[in-house]
């Protein structure tokens, strides 16, 4: 039989936690399982820099779009199934529980081929709720897309929310916090009152979520209040509501593939192919005030009209300089890469130039961006090129989720966004 030493063993330890954080990050993020399929858009209402999260029995909707990188079309199909807090599928309920319509099944009838463009593709969208299916439950979705020739095989989920507001909560957000260096972090204080709620075990009864703009990577689970009430709770000089504020997120437009936009130093090409340059991104020593959307994107060119089918893709080259090898691996990360930290988005060392290179196929729009570093021991960090500032005008939201006695699943009972400003 063989013998695991020590240093073997740290080396599984320290393997299986960066893959715990990485399927648990994926879990809750929309996710592209099939090659052939770009641009997921998840969307509430229309706004773009938001959760998606709608109410329930209003009139907001989920639009919810991709393309695919043929002008074949596809037959596509898609299931829609009610998931617990921690984004697992709610096993005890009966699809009727949560939705009127069908389960599953449901053909995406909005298909439309790409116009004028080099790269040929096919744009594929629906809403929810629609004439097939309607939410009556609130809670996490994931709607998952197959083709309907290979039914077992996922192409796709797209996640989001759907909230009743039954529980009050507000958020305050302060630079100054309970650890030693408050130059480089942020503060989050949270009051939740419980409204009509009925809570008589808060620790079972109820599931938080706190995160930095959006990121379900670094957010705070089931943080401990440091005050219970017959009314509420209250989390207040919570250390585990302390997050490192990073920095503004970069930015780059692409409206015209024959010119250069803003944040874009040239546009190469090859002959069969569009090549972005972005300006090459220098480390940033002290914060700077940008405006930014807090690593949100939207997808637009100069016409502005058809924007789904008349934006062309084209390879986008970062280049981040930086004159020595970090120890850890450097990611290119914003709303658009879906919380993933895969080869697709990985910065690779350029000795001889002294910098960090990645290219990404994206289609044309306004993007947000900033790179993370993985550690090896998995942890998500800000690398030393893009630093740790207070100033930072972070987004900052909080999701309760409530169970009553004798109820069978998680439901989102409560919402709240909010932006540090020094303005």
């Amino acid at each position: 039989m063989s013998v695991i030493n020590r240093n073997d063993m740290r080396k599984i330890l320290i393997i299986s936690a960066f893959m715990s954080l990485f399927l648990s990050a994926s879990a809750q993020n929309s996710e592209i399982y099939n090659g052939r399929i770009r641009t997921l858009l998840v969307i509430a209402n229309d706004d773009w820099t938001a959760l998606p999260i709608i109410e329930l029995n209003s009139s907001d909707v989920i639009n919810i779009s991709f393309d695919d990188m043929t002008h074949e079309y596809t037959r596509y199909t898609y299931k829609l199934e009610h998931c617990e807090a921690d984004w697992s599928v709610s096993e005890s309920l009966f699809p009727g529980d949560y939705m009127t319509g069908f389960t599953d099944g449901n053909i995406i009838e909005d298909a439309e081929e790409s116009f004028n463009t080099n790269v040929l593709y096919t744009h594929y969208s629906l809403q929810i709720p629609n004439s097939d299916c309607r939410p009556k439950l609130a809670g996490n979705y994931r709607l998952t897309v197959y083709d309907e020739d290979d039914e077992e095989t996922p192409v796709l989920s797209a996640c989001f929310m759907v909230l009743q507001r039954l529980a009050s909560v507000s958020m305050e957000v302060t630079t100054s916090t309970d650890v030693g260096v408050n130059s480089r972090h942020q503060q989050v204080s949270v009051n939740l009152s419980y409204g009509s709620l009925r809570v008589i075990d808060p620790e079972t009864q109820l599931k938080t979520v706190v995160m930095q703009n959006r990121r379900w990577d670094n957010c705070r689970v089931n943080a401990k209040p440091q005050y219970k009430m017959h009314d509420g709770l209250r989390w207040h000089h919570c250390r585990d509501y302390v997050f490192t504020a990073g920095n503004e997120y970069r930015k780059y437009e692409v409206l015209d593939v024959d010119h250069p936009s803003m944040g874009v130093d040239r546009i190469d090409w090859d002959g069969q192919n569009y090549h972005v340059y972005p300006v090459t991104d220098e480390p940033r020593k002290n914060y700077v005030y940008d405006e930014d959307a807090n690593g949100a994107f939207y997808i637009r060119n100069s016409d502005n009209e058809d924007i789904e089918t008349t934006c062309d893709y084209t390879y986008v080259h970062f280049r981040m300089k930086c004159p020595y090898v970090l120890d850890g691996r450097i990611y290119v990360n914003g709303a658009w890469t879906g919380g993933a930290f895969t080869s697709e988005y990985e910065m690779v060392y350029n000795f001889e130039k002294e910098m960090y290179e990645g290219c990404v196929f994206q289609k044309q729009g306004y993007f947000n961006y900033r790179y993370l570093m993985v550690g090896k021991n998995g942890t998500i960090e800000t690398p030393p090129f893009e630093g740790d500032f207070y100033q930072t005008e972070n987004e900052y939201q909080t999701l309760v989720y409530y169970r009553g006695q004798g109820e069978r699943t998680d439901r989102l009972v409560g919402y709240c966004n909010v932006q540090l400003s020094f303005k």
